[in-house]
């Protein structure tokens, strides 16, 4: 089993950044990739990015493309997502998922994160 904390969700202004991160533990030797989602109200949950084991970062919002990017910190077994210039259209629950290699596929994912809101609005 592996357990996903996330945190660093919150409000903040157009054009403004935040990092949200995701603490695993449990059987990690387990997951090597380690995807976002996010799903807004109304909406389905859609993949933004994923970490692979190798630090690569592979996107599947184009919206976010030179905007976000997520960073692990091996020692805490860690993954990060750094959001810069926020859009009111990134508002949403964020997920980190984990799983073997990389997905844009939801259902797929195995051990999911609590969620946190990141809200953009002046």
């Amino acid at each position: 089993q592996v357990q996903l904390v996330e945190s660093g969700g919150g409000l903040v202004q157009p054009g403004g950044s935040l990092r949200l991160s995701c603490a695993a533990s449990g059987s990690i030797f387990s997951i090597d990739a380690m995807g976002w989602f996010r799903q807004a109200p109304g909406k389905e949950r859609e993949g933004v990015l994923c970490s692979s084991s190798s630090g690569l970062n592979i996107y599947y919002a184009d919206s976010v493309k030179g905007r976000f990017t997520s960073s692990r910190d091996n020692a805490k077994n860690t993954v990060n997502l750094r959001m810069n210039s926020l859009k009111s259209e990134d508002t949403a629950v964020y997920y980190c998922a984990a799983k073997r290699s990389c997905s844009n596929y939801a259902p797929t994912y195995t051990y999911w994160g609590q969620g946190t809101q990141v809200t953009v609005s002046s």
